[in-house]
């Protein structure tokens, strides 16, 4: 995965893709606050039905 820097930097952009693939996800489940990163991989794989590997994976593509 993205450091936290990199994710940081492109968060809008990751958002934006994360959002056409997965039609399900709103912006309230991808809010990125400082620090929190945990908690949004976790919120996605509750919601996406994915383990955290899979949602690291696609974040990365």
């Amino acid at each position: 995965m993205k450091n936290e820097n990199e994710l940081k930097g492109n968060w809008y952009e990751i958002k934006g893709k994360l959002k056409q693939k997965f039609a399900l996800l709103t912006d309230m489940d991808l809010v990125l606050q400082e620090g929190k990163q945990e908690i949004i991989l976790g919120r996605l794989e509750n919601k996406l039905g994915r383990t955290k590997a899979e949602i690291q994976q696609i974040i990365s593509e």
